[in-house]
């Protein structure tokens, strides 16, 4: 399956622009620090599409000097960044295809997921189908899960804030990143392995 990198998005809907603020050193007031448009990367033979909006590396965020900004363009640049940032967030835009294909996986992180065009159905490994309209929150808490959007015509979008957290232990039972195989152009996030060491230390 091909991965793509474009900013030109093979739906109607609008490519987001990105605004970042910060403080003029000199008079401590507030301007913007940029405004564009990121470029999308299209997994799964172009059925959905990624668009990273911003990312924080620790908790609590660091803001002064600029240094969260000058972080986060590391992460995008060094294109290792999977679907939850170790010790930190990840805000992107998911656009889903006509039809697209679901992949059941499950992420070691809080997710806050908003629909913001279309419908989409969200399935749970334990069988129950809900589905999601525009408006529409999903709190996902490290669960097995799918999006699927059942439109024969219409792209689906989606924004998610996921935040890493420690691991969800249910029965005695360790449950960790599954992205249900290897999917093309998505790294694992890797916060499982920091998260086994700081428990085996502790």
């Amino acid at each position: 399956m091909s991965t793509t990198t474009t900013t030109t998005l093979p739906s109607n809907l609008p490519n987001p622009t990105i605004h970042i603020t910060t403080h003029s050193p000199t008079t401590g007031k507030a301007h913007l620090h940029s405004s564009t448009q990121n470029a999308w990367t299209f997994l799964r033979s172009s059925t959905i599409g990624f668009n990273v909006i911003y990312t924080t590396s620790q908790f609590p965020a660091s803001l002064s000097s600029n240094t969260d900004i000058t972080t986060h363009e590391k992460v995008v640049q060094s294109g290792t960044l999977g679907l939850v940032q170790p010790h930190g967030t990840v805000c992107r835009i998911v656009d889903f295809g006509p039809q697209h294909e679901p992949l059941m996986h499950r992420t070691q992180s809080l997710d806050y997921g908003v629909v913001l065009e279309g419908e989409i159905e969200m399935e749970l490994d334990g069988g129950e189908v809900k589905v999601l309209r525009r408006g529409d929150v999903a709190v996902q808490r490290g669960t097995m899960h799918a999006w699927r959007n059942q439109s024969k015509t219409e792209w689906a979008r989606m924004l998610f804030v996921l935040q890493d957290c420690e691991p969800v232990v249910v029965g005695g039972e360790r449950l960790g990143e599954d992205l249900g195989g290897e999917v093309e152009g998505l790294p694992g996030s890797g916060n499982a392995f920091h998260k086994l060491i700081k428990s085996s230390l502790s």
